[in-house]
């Protein structure tokens, strides 16, 4: 059976009913895995803090350098195992610093995942949360200068793939975090997870995810279960270490010299909630005359297509239709032929 690859996103930091939380859109993606056979996505999909799983036809991949994937400026290249290194920011307490490395250990000792070595920063990272009036997981880094530096250092080591640890400000708003945990908010530091791996893809150019470093926080009853992976340890580094453990390389094309797994042009469709198609990577599918399957999956976004027509846009109610519809397109069926219903052909003349 011929595979169809497809890209799914789910935005960080957007509240999506369905991969809003602690790596719960996992099922969706390993449910289009299936209907494909090739998946493309990113570690908002895929990392659940404690909890994780590898599928050889899911292709792990950092939000900025999956962008670029979809503008046909690189492809992915399978690896049988990547040598990891880990970045720590300076700002990290022992103890917690400790758990961490308790965590790398595990992961060698239980998993298998090649570990090699860890660097901390130079100088604290600092991690700001902004209040965004939009509703939006928002912040900024105040040194990433520091961040590089550190990244470049393991790339000299013969790292090939980076995750990063930084400490979070307790600080945050108690109230937002609690809303989180209920099912009812956003995932208030999403954001600057977001930028701090954008920036290491942009610069380093390998595989990357960022894990939070956090004080622990008291026991909750009414914890949704979303968010309960990241309630039952005390890191979020296991997901990471895994996802990036197989991660594709990333190769710069044009490139006549390495044997490219999945190449951007023969990608078909991209898979995203209806309220988030003014990302780059919708758009430079769009440019590109792609499939658009948009699934009503409901965050804080509101671009929608009622801001634009474009004629390969498919609106679904779930990711189990999304499922049928991809299969259908693999299969080379005619869609329209299983809705009812069911129109004659268009007589032309």
């Amino acid at each position: 059976m011929r595979t169809t690859p497809t890209i799914l996103v789910i935005p960080t930091g957007i509240g999506c009913e369905i991969g809003g939380f602690a790596g719960d859109a996992l099922p969706a993606a390993k449910l289009l895995a299936s209907a494909t056979g090739c998946l493309v996505t990113h570690p908002n999909v895929m990392n659940g803090g404690m909890l994780s799983e590898k599928d050889e036809r899911i292709f792990y991949v950092e939000g900025y350098s999956l962008d670029r994937f979809a503008r046909a400026e690189i492809g992915l290249k399978k690896v049988n195992q990547q040598k990891i290194g880990i970045i720590f920011d300076k700002n990290i307490e022992n103890e917690i610093l400790l758990r961490h490395l308790q965590v790398a250990d595990a992961c060698i000792a239980t998993l298998g995942i090649n570990i090699a070595s860890y660097v901390i920063t130079e100088e604290p990272v600092g991690i700001v949360i902004s209040d965004e009036l939009s509703g939006l997981s928002s912040g900024y880094v105040r040194n990433p200068e520091t961040l590089i530096k550190a990244g470049k250092s393991l790339i000299n080591q013969g790292i090939t793939a980076i995750a990063i640890v930084t400490r979070f400000p307790d600080e945050i708003d108690i109230e937002n975090v609690n809303l989180y945990r209920e099912g009812k908010g956003i995932d208030v530091i999403a954001g600057v997870e977001a930028i701090i791996s954008h920036l290491i893809s942009k610069y380093l150019k390998v595989p990357c995810a960022h894990a939070p470093a956090l004080s622990p926080i008291d026991l909750k009853v009414n914890l949704d279960p979303r968010a309960a992976a990241e309630e039952i340890g005390y890191t979020f580094l296991p997901s990471v270490l895994i996802g990036l453990s197989t991660a594709p390389d990333l190769i710069d094309l044009p490139d006549f010299n390495s044997k490219i797994t999945v190449c951007p042009h023969e990608i078909e469709s991209i898979v995203v909630p209806s309220g988030a198609l003014g990302g780059e990577a919708v758009l430079a599918c769009m440019e590109r005359n792609l499939n658009i399957i948009a699934v009503k999956n409901e965050g804080v976004l509101n671009v929608s297509s009622k801001w634009f027509d474009y004629k390969k846009l498919f609106k679904v109610d779930n990711y189990l239709e999304a499922a049928g519809l991809l299969m259908a397109f693999r299969e080379g069926i005619n869609y329209k032929s299983i809705k009812r219903p069911l129109k004659s052909i268009n007589n032309l003349t």
